[in-house]
């Protein structure tokens, strides 16, 4: 069969079926599922292989304001090197006392320079992100949408985007040439630093492994630091906190969700299907965020997301994303479906599939909305 691999396809595919997932739950009769639980995420933490050492968050408001109805805060924290984390906190103006929580995760979207503004909107306007969430989002900032029913929402940048990008005046000259000439924070440097990051992520992820670390394990780290602040703050309830996001956002929920518990309610996005069809020749539509070596021999893709399971879990799929083949994403809907029937909690899984391409547009952010009101009790 023609594709990425070519005569090589074969062998893989050997590989991969002996590499049965030894700790996807359904592998074999687990009598405890905390024990299962805890092994797991053990194994799957052994393999991200980045546990740097804890810092205190040092977290701080850089600025307040009310815009469209929210009170809205501009903070910050140490994740424990590089630059400080940059976050916004959404939540009603007239809100008062603890709320449920939830925390949007950005996309990838090819779309570096910026981070959280991608999801969220304040009283300034950034180029080329309005753009970006009409053809991914309808046009609607979600983050500031989900907050006005009732929610503290934290929207923050992950590692490589926004505040935790690499600044370009950090890079060596054979990368500064490509921004010469091109004015700070304009559409056209933008579109360059994007182009450029695109291009930079395999030598990022060589440098990961060479160190011996993986990307995967810095994108779960950082997002776990977020619920580290999200649970300091004296106007959020830390027993009801959720997450979402779309794309890249939704595989950041898959690894959050999958190894934190605190993550009471989980929308994952656009991004769930197997190893097998990212293997068959969908590999090419994925940032090296995904890969995690080894994993394929304990657990599946979908069996990251069900370690989080009987907890809530809602995944949404899109029928004509051209990043999986609708077989994987079906497949990967029964593997997590089977997971939480066989614990019994059937109720508390919801895969929905969508007409159309890579989104996550109103009629799914209504259900989304939905499903965050009913497990996170607003």
């Amino acid at each position: 069969m023609p594709g990425d691999l070519g005569p090589y396809r074969e062998i893989l595919d050997q590989v991969l079926l002996q590499n049965r997932p030894a700790y996807a739950y359904s592998a074999q009769k687990w009598a405890d599922v905390e024990h299962w639980r805890t092994e797991a995420r053990g194994k799957l933490h052994e393999l991200m292989a980045f546990r740097p050492r804890r810092t205190a968050l040092d977290s701080r408001v850089e600025r307040s304001l009310v815009h469209d109805g929210l009170a809205i805060e501009e903070v910050s924290w140490e994740v424990g090197y590089g630059a400080r984390c940059q976050g916004w906190v959404l939540k009603p103006a007239a809100a008062r006392g603890k709320l449920p929580a939830v925390l949007a995760l950005h996309d990838h979207g090819g779309f570096k320079y910026y981070g959280k503004e991608k999801i969220a909107e304040t009283d300034h306007a950034f180029p080329l992100t309005r753009e970006h969430r009409e053809k991914a989002y309808g046009g609607v900032p979600w983050a500031n949408a989900l907050a006005k029913q009732g929610y503290v929402v934290l929207v923050h940048d992950n590692f490589t985007f926004g505040s935790r990008s690499l600044p370009i005046e950090s890079l060596g000259e054979r990368h500064q040439s490509r921004f010469a000439g091109l004015k700070p924070h304009s559409p056209e440097l933008i579109q360059a630093y994007n182009k450029w990051a695109g291009e930079h992520e395999h030598i990022l992820a060589k440098s990961f492994f060479t160190a011996g670390t993986t990307w995967p394990g810095i994108l779960a780290f950082e997002d776990r630091r977020a619920v580290d602040y999200l649970c300091t703050r004296s106007d959020v309830d830390a027993d009801r906190i959720g997450c979402g996001g779309l794309s890249g956002g939704g595989l950041r929920t898959t690894f959050l969700a999958g190894l934190d518990s605190r993550i009471r309610a989980a929308v994952c996005i656009g991004f769930m299907s197997t190893w097998e069809d990212f293997l068959h020749d969908k590999c090419y539509t994925h940032t090296w965020m995904l890969y995690v070596p080894g994993c394929s021999a304990i657990l599946d893709f979908p069996d990251i997301l069900s370690l989080r399971a009987p907890l809530a879990t809602l995944v949404q799929y899109d029928e004509d994303d051209p990043l999986y083949t609708l077989k994987g994403q079906r497949d990967a809907h029964a593997a997590i479906a089977r997971t939480y029937r066989e614990m019994g909690a059937s109720d508390r899984y919801v895969g929905s599939f969508y007409p159309g391409p890579h989104k996550f547009d109103q009629p799914m952010q209504t259900e989304a909305f939905e499903f965050f009101k009913k497990h996170l009790s607003i």
